[in-house]
């Protein structure tokens, strides 16, 4: 059992002995004794932990020794004991397990006989999936130790100084030579009941880790680099993460692309914490400059979050348990190489509970299914496959699903061969999650990314023409009508152009307009709500799509003046 030191930082100093008091939702319950109770309570409590096992899909926070205004009131030993026997009673009836995150030592008036209180984690993975399943995207400067880090992470071994950690990561013949990540990698790392962490470590492989893990945490890499910004901006609006970690080297601070990656997640509500790495290279004073630059922006008016530096196993639980408000962003100090403070870093991830509520997900999986394809491959022996996310509906074996957009808007009808997610083969996949699917009735030239798996019995939304409405993060001059960028929603990307600006003849640095986008090459899926991001040089901006204009709506007038526009085109580009 992990002994807390009883001078508490942080958040608790101010309320030592009161925690907020407890509410219905949410999975966070206070008790303040479980001594021997009835058949009938005892059902009565496994009933109620159910409720908060839902509430926090798979994961709630039983406070003992509370009473339920948030007053600490302590138990004594033997009454604690008794409390965890019936809290177990309680888990194991439910198929959950318990692991303890934290004691507290209240001091009686005398000093005599002290009391204590408990936080326990319960968890349970929910019938319906194998693992609590979250996504993180890593983000950070070109050689601030991203890789290295996830390499320590997953591999459980530490770095040798010189990045022998991060080979294990690199994909290309090119990332090994010049040590630098180009493609987006993907590396898991499991939890199992007990929050230790399983990783590849006693050469697991990707299934073992699957079977043996109750949370599975996917990290998702995405390239540094300035020159490979576009890969980045594709993982944070392709790949829908749930949070990410922004790791920011302590020697160079925030360096190139660092504020860059920060905007980002800023523009797409992705929450996000930072790690500083390699504090086993500067001196103790370079990393203070560092930590403080950090807090400086982020408490500025753009980012308007609150920085909390996580210096023991107490903050970092505070942190993960309190880190779906928007406002907190925690900052880590860590060493891949002599291993400091890491033991911090993974119990904040195994404690990180997952953003959406259960209800949010319940209505996505009762929507009709939508797919969206990141990534295809032809496989020997299997014909095509497609990777991407599910984000709404659910996708079984031997379905029937319209696949598009093609060149013209039109869509194909395909058949599911099977589907597999995290490299295991699975019956069903659902809202949210991560996986590849293997089509028939289709080839591997037609498809690219940013096209869509529908149910039959959906209209989609393509369009050549939509409003959105933007804001300009940076450009040299103003925009005007006409101005040709890349545009990003999801996993499109295609360029576009601005046919209409409304209210205003043009846009500078930082104005906000409403804007009628242009599709140059061909029609896209889009949907009304999605977040955009666009940039074109040194030109940035971000915005959200607000109205579509459907080619399948009205193809009566559109069609003829759409190709005659289109073979216009393609004749001056020819």
């Amino acid at each position: 059992m992990l002994e807390m030191d009883h001078h508490h930082h942080g958040i608790e100093s101010d309320m030592s002995n009161s925690l907020p008091p407890e509410v219905e939702e949410g999975n966070i319950e206070y008790k303040l004794k479980l001594v021997n109770p009835t058949e009938s309570r005892l059902e009565h409590l496994i009933t109620q932990m159910k409720w908060r096992l839902e509430e926090g899909e798979g994961e709630a926070i039983y406070e003992i020794g509370v009473e339920d205004n948030g007053l600490l009131a302590g138990l004594t030993k033997p009454e604690l004991d008794k409390s965890m026997e019936t809290l177990q009673t309680m888990a194991l009836r439910l198929g959950a397990s318990t692991s303890i995150l934290r004691e507290r030592t209240i001091d009686a008036e005398g000093g005599e006989n002290p009391r204590h209180a408990l936080e326990i984690l319960v968890r349970k993975v929910p019938e319906d999936q194998q693992f609590i399943d979250l996504r993180l995207a890593v983000l950070g400067n070109v050689d601030a130790g991203k890789s290295t880090l996830l390499g320590v992470l997953t591999q459980g071994e530490l770095d040798n100084g010189r990045g022998r950690a991060r080979l294990n990561l690199f994909r290309h013949l090119h990332e090994i030579q010049s040590g630098r990540t180009s493609s987006i990698s993907h590396e898991i790392l499991g939890f199992n009941g007990k929050g230790e962490i399983i990783n590849y470590s006693e050469s697991r492989t990707v299934e073992e880790i699957c079977e043996n893990s109750t949370k599975l945490i996917t990290l998702i890499d995405l390239a540094g680099h300035h020159k490979y910004l576009k890969t980045t901006i594709f993982g944070l609006t392709g790949y829908a993460p749930d949070f990410a970690m922004l790791v920011v080297s302590a020697n160079t601070g925030l360096a190139g692309t660092t504020k860059e990656h920060l905007g980002f997640t800023l523009a797409l509500k992705v929450p996000v914490f930072v790690v500083v790495t390699k504090i086993d290279k500067c001196r103790r004073f370079v990393l203070e400059r560092t930590v403080s630059q950090l807090e400086k922006i982020l408490k500025s008016p753009g980012c308007k979050k609150v920085p909390l530096r996580i210096k023991s196993d107490d903050d970092a639980i505070t942190a993960a348990t309190n880190f779906d408000s928007d406002t907190i962003t925690p900052i880590f100090t860590v060493s891949s190489v002599t291993g400091k403070h890491l033991d911090l870093l993974t119990k904040f991830l195994n404690v990180l509970p997952p953003m959406k509520n259960v209800q949010e997900r319940e209505k996505l999986k009762q929507h009709h299914t939508e797919y969206q394809i990141d990534c295809m491959f032809s496989v020997p022996g299997v014909g095509t496959v497609v990777g991407g996310t599910i984000h709404r509906g659910s996708i079984k074996e031997g379905e029937a699903l319209q696949l598009g957009p093609l060149e013209d808007g039109s869509f194909t009808k395909v058949y599911v061969k099977s589907v597999y997610r995290n490299r295991l083969p699975c019956r069903l996949i659902q809202a949210g999650q991560t996986a590849t699917v293997a089509l028939n009735n289709v080839k591997r030239e037609v498809l690219r990314k940013g096209m869509v798996l529908l149910s039959p019995e959906v209209q989609p939304s393509v369009c050549y023409q939509f409003e959105a409405d933007v804001f300009l993060l940076f450009h040299t001059n103003k925009i005007t009508i006409g101005f040709e960028t890349t545009l990003y929603v999801g996993s499109v990307c295609q360029i576009c152009r601005i046919e209409k600006i409304y209210q205003k003849d043009s846009i500078r640095t930082s104005e906000k307009a409403q804007v009628l986008f242009k599709f140059i090459k061909q029609p896209e899926h889009i949907t009304v709500g999605s977040k955009l991001l666009f940039r074109q040089g040194v030109t940035k901006g971000m915005g959200e799509v607000i109205k579509i204009y459907s080619i399948l709506d009205d193809n009566s007038n559109t069609s003829t003046d759409e190709t005659e526009n289109r073979m216009f085109v393609d004749k001056q580009n020819s």
